[in-house]
């Protein structure tokens, strides 16, 4: 068999991960599968299998994350790897070195895979043509385009409350326009199947023709976006939004598009409440949601960390793990 897809190899096997968009599937499945298998190693007394041991999987972070890093990081240990995290505020890149000498100058040390997050769209992709054969990268975060694994954490999230994709309703609400992780959602839900996906936002913040190009439907009213819904994903809502002219104040945004308790009633009793995180308070939804019985948001967090070690094992060769074969590894 022969694969052409820029992520898999000539095998049809995961070798980068760079978007969710052209994944089948079944490779998505599979994906959540071995991620549901791994979420166990953080509950042993040694909190690592070996998976990775012996690789080298190094952290570029063109732009600030404390999260996303420090869950990849701990992914990458959890799998017995060597991790190496680039400072670019004082690395050569910050003095001028380009994308592709950081790439040849790390690639010369033998690090096998690169996590990226960069703020142009295409960083990761563009690595990931340049790469030499034997070097993995996983997209972080790539401007406005993709975060693959944050949507595939937020899918095992979803998964292990509402198994069945195929009758859920799933609303998004917040920066639809500049969100990568609303458009990593919303490719990976039609991917698995889920028929009614809905977008909720200021119309300054929803992306022009979206429900031609996502299969969506769009709503202006909150309380009408999440009716019968059975999982709302609130985004976050980048404050430097709101000294342009796309939003009005932090105060009048949440008015409309804040989520309470009294716009959540219009949802499904049993709906659960997602947001990738940090929350902004007030803004995006208020404490009583944030904290209270519908919440999986610490879900998300404890899955952020197996979903990526996930991504990262299958991406270096470790493919169709199961429970059991990870119990033998653990002990070898």
């Amino acid at each position: 068999m022969t694969c052409s897809h820029p992520q898999l190899d000539a095998q049809g096997r995961l070798k980068h991960c760079l978007t969710l968009d052209g994944l089948s599937r079944e490779l998505l499945t599979e994906i959540l599968d071995q991620a549901e298998s791994l979420l166990g190693v953080s509950r042993q007394a040694v909190k690592k299998v070996p998976l990775c041991r012996g690789k080298v999987i190094a952290n570029l972070f063109f732009e600030n994350s404390t999260r996303t890093r420090t869950t990849f990081e701990l992914a990458a240990k959890r799998l017995s790897a060597d991790v190496l995290n680039l400072n670019i505020s004082t690395s050569a890149t910050a003095k001028g070195e380009t994308l592709l000498d950081t790439l040849r100058n790390l690639e010369a040390m033998h690090v096998d895979m690169f996590v990226v997050r960069h703020a142009t769209s295409g960083a990761a992709h563009f690595m990931a043509a340049h790469a030499a054969p034997h070097v993995s990268i996983v997209n972080a975060g790539d401007g406005r385009h993709a975060h693959p694994t944050q949507a595939l954490l937020d899918l095992l999230t979803i998964r292990q409350h509402k198994p069945d994709f195929s009758q859920l309703r799933v609303a998004i609400v917040g920066d639809i326009l500049h969100s990568r992780v609303a458009r990593s959602q919303m490719i990976a839900l039609q991917t698995l199947g889920v028929p009614d996906v809905r977008v909720i936002a200021p119309r300054t913040l929803l992306p022009t023709h979206v429900e031609a190009a996502f299969g969506v439907t769009a709503y202006h009213d909150l309380s009408e976006g999440v009716r019968d819904a059975d999982v709302v994903i609130m985004l976050r809502i980048q404050r430097e939004r709101m000294n342009s002219a796309l939003l009005p104040s932090e105060h009048e945004y949440f008015q409309l598009f804040g989520l309470t308790e009294e716009r959540l009633a219009t949802a499904k009793p049993d709906a659960i409440v997602m947001h990738p995180g940090p929350i902004n308070r007030g803004v995006e939804m208020d404490s009583q949601v944030a904290d209270g019985r519908r919440s999986v948001i610490l879900e998300q967090v404890t899955n952020g960390i197996a979903v990526r070690m996930a991504v990262m094992s299958m991406c270096l060769g470790n493919q169709g793990l199961t429970s059991q074969h990870l119990e033998d590894t653990a002990h070898a």
